[in-house]
């Protein structure tokens, strides 16, 4: 996981402990100082000594400590830019925790760090957005075979939160896949609809044979109606599970704001985790703890 000392840092080290102890890993804890930048653009406030950074690995690997005696914690101070150096951690990790960068009642983005790790992430990034609700798992799943990580991510997970899992797909409106206005012909919504249905469940199959004990709920969205679907998600769900690249549309709703920010505590939107494409699942151990 990676402390930034913001005010939701907490929050992400209980979140990361939790996921530690839920796949038996162990926990590596890291802070990237940002050095002593003299560059025309540097900030006007004071920038953190690397004492203060020792003294944030320290109070945050005792909260983890804490909240798991029996984990196996190391800390490491990383000097250099947030988002390289954590994507560079990326590549030798199981899953990356972060926190929302921003306050998230009033700047819903998640922030640059973040943002760019949505991208560039090399394992599955998990994002503290606030508190998981008492919900189902949530998957945003293309239906295409490079998306098939995706999907066992979220029956994963679902079987280890004893959850049901809901499978969103969305389908294009008849004519607007190549950007051009629609083309309404009769009886083409439903046809395009009921096709995008039955990718959706092919998909499906070969999962819930792995995981016959996660109650599966199809969801099929037309493009108009993902950006609400997903911010409705968010409000609702334990855990929101998406697919990660250079480009692509889950991602960005997930970072970017959907919709007007939430206002009041009720609005705090749930963990997401984005997968890279082509990512191995295995259901083992899962098995072995259920």
């Amino acid at each position: 996981m990676g402390v930034d000392g913001s005010r939701n840092t907490t929050a992400t080290v209980d979140l990361a402990v939790a996921e530690a102890v839920r796949h038996r890993a162990p926990l590596r804890i890291v802070h990237v100082w940002p050095g002593r930048y003299t560059g025309a653009f540097r900030g006007r406030g004071v920038v953190p000594a690397p004492a203060d950074a020792r003294r944030l690995l320290e109070v945050t690997a005792r909260r983890a400590e804490l909240a798991a005696p029996g984990l196996t914690i190391t800390t490491d101070l990383i000097e250099g830019g947030a988002a390289n150096a954590l994507t560079q951690c990326s590549g030798r990790a199981e899953l990356l925790v972060v926190g929302h960068r921003d306050h998230p009642f009033t700047r819903p983005s998640w922030g640059s760090t973040a943002a760019y790790l949505a991208h560039h992430s090399a394992c599955p990034l998990l994002v503290n957005r606030g508190s998981a609700h008492d919900g189902p798992v949530v998957v945003a799943s293309s239906a295409r075979a490079s998306g098939s990580a995706t999907l066992g991510f979220g029956f994963t997970e679902a079987a280890l939160r004893g959850a049901r899992l809901v499978a969103v797909h969305m389908w294009t409106r008849p004519g607007g896949s190549d950007g051009a206005v629609p083309v309404v012909r009769a009886g083409g919504y439903a046809t395009e609809r009921a096709a995008a249905g039955e990718r959706l469940t092919e998909a499906l199959r070969s999962w819930s044979g792995q995981f016959p004990e996660v109650a599966v709920e199809r969801l099929v969205v037309s493009d108009l109606d993902l950006p609400y679907t997903i911010e409705r998600a968010s409000l609702r769900s334990r855990l929101l599970v998406a697919g990660i690249g250079r480009s692509g549309r889950f991602a960005e709703l997930l970072y970017g704001s959907v919709g007007p920010a939430p206002v009041g505590p009720r609005s705090a939107t749930c963990p997401a985790l984005l997968v890279p494409a082509g990512w191995p699942v295995a259901p083992e151990p899962v098995a072995a703890g259920r």
